[in-house]
């Protein structure tokens, strides 16, 4: 019983490991994309961050096992704060 469990900390430990390395690459790619000067790259950094967000919100605040409500409130949360940040 006591193997079990540690291996299911063990697999959640590298879930998180490799999240919060996605969410470091992720953040010098959007850095890395901002020194280039074209018209699209404040969307490009929107997606970035909001790749980063779903992924915080999801992971590390144990969204991905919460009530649907919540997952759906999030969500819609980013896809309406993006939308108005890009008609601005």
């Amino acid at each position: 019983m006591k193997s079990i469990a540690l291996k299911k900390i063990q697999q959640m430990k590298k879930h998180i490991i490799i999240t919060y390395v996605l969410l470091i690459v992720l953040t010098i790619v959007s850095g890395l994309t901002y020194s280039v000067a074209d018209n699209n790259i404040p969307s490009i950094i929107l997606l970035l961050s909001a790749l980063k967000f779903i992924g915080v919100s999801f992971y590390f605040m144990d969204l991905k096992k919460a009530h649907i409500f919540w997952k759906s409130a999030v969500i819609c949360y980013l896809t309406i704060l993006l939308i108005v940040v890009l008609i601005i």
